[in-house]
């Protein structure tokens, strides 16, 4: 028997477990009122749930590390974020539907707006609309010839961002981003990260100024930006190693990517978050495990904009009785990572966690919110014993050792 835990003591049960997932959840406090937008934001639902339930703050990789989205996921799934890491390419291509092959590179790419000079002036071109995207992808396709023997796909993804994969013997992931992440500065040029990634690096960067020179006359999306390098590889999946029929409700490709990749099966979601609790609701006694992904509160707290983060984890909130209602055995509220909208970028600050079930231990806070989670009976932890906790309270796990 393998002595990996949780999975060496998983157990079967016939227990439904949901995980809702707030994207950028943590923050910081604003600086004229000491709160943070959890602790602003008006929570009844969520706040009611806290006082009898467990509570704490996960550190998604390790402290001070700021995590991107994928390491946030994997380590909310148990995933260990350092040993399973992936790059944000293969995401994004499994989350649009794209059938990756075994060795397959693929990156994930931002349009963007670059001055006469070449310098980066918008990373996110203005957040086109998807039906842009999809005119700025065409335009790729026709004009953007692949290597000599290689397969080159350019798939849109949503507002500005969009899927490179190439396909051919011996292309290499090992390859760094050209997101400068700040602006006023030209994009990065490819390097590799090892010896043997030399050759895959000019192969990219040709590719890239291909774009560009295609995309020149774009007075908004003039340019990309290439992130999350990956090759795409088989990952243990979510059945094989807790038993559990698992299943993704999540708008954003990316997330379905996530989920996809560790074998949960991935819904078409809904146009508006109610709606997701809707089909939460038509499929909640075929799976076990339900992951349901809320985005706002990550985007608004790039764009810095403290009270529509405020606003977006208080719509979250008021969807919270509509999971109740299907009497879940273990409710997990959290996020993947921090968003501060003081800070405009993911950041290294634990997340705050519920978990509600018949089995915690209330520790006395009276909300959800950061400085309560300090307080609660969870402490502060690694994320990736969050799945353990979470089988522990849905009696999945066996006693350990005689």
């Amino acid at each position: 028997m393998s002595e990996r835990l949780p999975d060496a003591v998983v157990q079967t049960a016939d227990t439904r477990i949901v995980f809702i997932v707030m994207d950028g959840l943590g923050g910081l406090p604003d600086p004229a009122t000491g709160r943070t937008e959890l602790e602003t934001a008006h929570t009844p639902n969520l706040d009611r749930l806290a006082r009898a339930g467990s509570i704490g703050l996960g550190t998604p990789v390790a402290p001070g590390i700021t995590p991107g989205s994928g390491p946030g996921h994997l380590a909310l799934f148990g995933y260990d974020p350092v040993e399973f890491n992936i790059g944000r390419g293969v995401l994004s291509a499994l989350g649009v539907d794209f059938e990756l092959r075994h060795g397959d590179v693929a990156a994930r790419l931002n349009f963007a707006t670059l001055d006469a000079s070449g310098n980066v002036v918008d990373r996110r071109a203005g957040r086109p609309s998807n039906d842009e995207n999809a005119r700025l992808v065409a335009k790729l396709r026709a004009n953007v010839k692949p290597p000599t023997g290689m397969e080159l796909f350019f798939e849109s993804e949503s507002e500005h961002r969009l899927v490179l994969v190439l396909r051919g013997e011996n292309i290499s992931a090992a390859l760094s981003d050209t997101d400068p992440q700040k602006t006023g500065v030209p994009p990065l040029p490819v390097t590799p990260t090892d010896d043997r990634s030399r050759g895959s690096a000019r192969i990219v960067q040709h590719v890239l100024d291909d774009i560009r020179e295609a995309l020149k006359d774009e007075k908004v999306a003039n340019g990309v930006l290439a992130r999350g390098f990956a090759a795409h590889a088989r990952y243990p999946s979510f059945e094989e190693r807790y038993q559990m029929r698992g299943r993704a409700i999540a708008r954003y490709p990316m997330y379905r990517g996530l989920a996809r990749l560790v074998g949960m099966k991935v819904e078409k979601p809904a146009t508006e978050d109610a709606g997701n609790i809707d089909i939460l609701r038509a499929g909640f006694g075929e799976h076990d495990f339900h992951f349901v992904h809320f985005k706002y509160m990550d985007s608004r707290g790039e764009d810095g904009d403290f009270a529509a983060k405020v606003q977006a984890i208080e719509k979250v909130d008021a969807l919270i009785p509509g999971v109740e209602a299907l009497k879940p055995d273990v409710l997990v509220v959290t996020g993947d990572h921090s968003t501060p909208s003081r800070m405009r970028t993911h950041s290294w600050h634990p997340v705050p966690v519920l978990i509600a079930s018949p089995f915690t231990r209330p520790a006395g806070p009276e909300h959800f919110g950061e400085r309560d989670c300090l307080r609660g009976d969870l402490g502060i932890f690694e994320m990736k014993h969050l799945m353990s906790l979470v089988l522990a309270h849905a009696r999945r796990l066996q006693k350990f050792g005689a």
